[in-house]
């Protein structure tokens, strides 16, 4: 017959082993608490205020009232003004801006004529979210951006707009949506296996007692994670090459170059996110607690790191948190090699990141281990 007497013991119990298991405990209140502040607070799928470079070779009362409407759509803040096309194309390049605009020199004349005035705006298409809404922005501006400027005869049009504006979407010129995400499918898969493989499988080596025979002999800690995360290292390889191979194959995905970049790139990566997995071994006492680990540092890679919604869209704090996840930088290279051909020279800031964070887990994961041992 049900007792309710037993089933309330039963129900003490399990809320004392809960109040235990700490890991898990502050799991269930931070998981939900965190996923409530990044989707109410960091995710924008309008991004504005996005950098851009200003190339005004007209000089013009014309060009500067020109430059002052695209700043007050809000889509557009001038964090540099070049000084040639080059400096344009490698702020492109590098990531530093999503838009450059160039102004022609015979801008303010053509205004004037009424002879075909045009504005050339070039925008870092790699990402179609990102600047899809600052695109649609600057099409009303030809009627607008110089009505204080044109008054009298010269306000006189007919109608039509006193210039045009040229929009060039480089990268991606279609706006296709698979070109911006199988790429970053390759962090988000190494980093949702690698992590989460070598923190369940050393953790179950401990629950099955196996890692108290290998404690017992004299490796050392940083042979031990080399022993353990080399066949991974070749998993992560594996899991590259075929998800290079099936982006190329299945959605056509532009592979411009930037090998080097690349190359090392994915060998930091993969590094780190074994690392990264060997330190939460050494974290986690059960296999849910690391699974619970893996999965709370998954959330904010998937969420943060622009792969999923645009980075620049973010507010600073979260932008901020993004750039201190390894997977942001991984994401760069591999974007900035596959669709921009971006080699090393570019993307050195993106590798150096990768490599702190290699040098930081993994000293952090040998520390642990070692305390483990003692």
């Amino acid at each position: 017959m049900l007792s309710w007497g037993r089933i309330s013991a039963v129900l003490i119990k399990e809320f004392i082993q809960l109040t235990r298991d700490r890991l898990t405990y502050a799991m269930i209140l931070a998981v939900p608490i965190v996923q409530l502040l990044l989707f109410g607070y960091a995710i924008n799928n309008d991004p504005r205020h996005l950098p851009a470079v200003l190339l005004d070779q007209d000089r013009s009362v014309f060009s500067r009232s020109l430059a002052a409407s695209l700043a007050n759509t809000d889509y557009f803040r001038f964090i540099d003004e070049a000084r040639s096309p080059a400096e344009l194309d490698a702020a492109i390049e590098e990531g530093r801006a999503q838009f450059a605009i160039t102004i022609p020199q015979d801008f303010a004349r053509r205004v004037v004529r009424g002879d075909n005035a045009q504005v050339l705006v070039e925008a870092d298409a790699s990402d179609p979210t990102a600047v899809g809404s600052a695109v649609a922005a600057v099409s009303g501006l030809p009627a607008q951006a110089l009505s204080h400027d044109l008054k009298g005869p010269l306000a006189a049009r007919g109608g039509s707009a006193p210039f045009e504006i040229i929009v060039h979407r480089r990268y991606n010129p279609e706006n296709i949506t698979a070109y911006n995400i199988v790429p970053g499918l390759l962090g988000i898969v190494l980093t949702m296996t690698l992590v989460m493989m070598t923190a369940l499988a050393l953790t179950r080596e401990r629950e099955r007692g196996t890692m108290e025979t290998l404690l017992s002999t004299p490796v050392e800690p940083l042979e031990v994670m080399i022993g353990k995360l080399a066949p991974y290292v070749a998993i992560g390889v594996i899991q590259t090459a075929i998800i290079l191979i099936l982006a190329r194959l299945l959605f056509d995905v532009p592979f411009m170059g930037g090998w080097g970049a690349l190359s090392i790139g994915v060998v930091l990566f993969i590094i780190g996110s074994l690392s990264l997995g060997f330190l939460f071994s050494t974290l986690a006492r059960t296999q849910l607690q690391a699974m619970q680990m893996s999965v709370f540092y998954l959330l904010p890679s998937l969420l943060l790191s622009g792969f999923m919604f645009p980075f620049r869209g973010m507010p600073g704090w979260a932008q901020a948190i993004g750039e201190a996840i390894p997977v942001t930088n991984f994401l760069r290279i591999v974007r900035g090699a596959l669709l921009k051909g971006v080699g090393l020279e570019h993307s050195w800031p993106s590798l150096l990141a990768l490599t702190a964070f290699v040098a930081a887990v993994a000293t952090l994961a040998m520390t642990r281990y070692r305390t483990t041992l003692d």
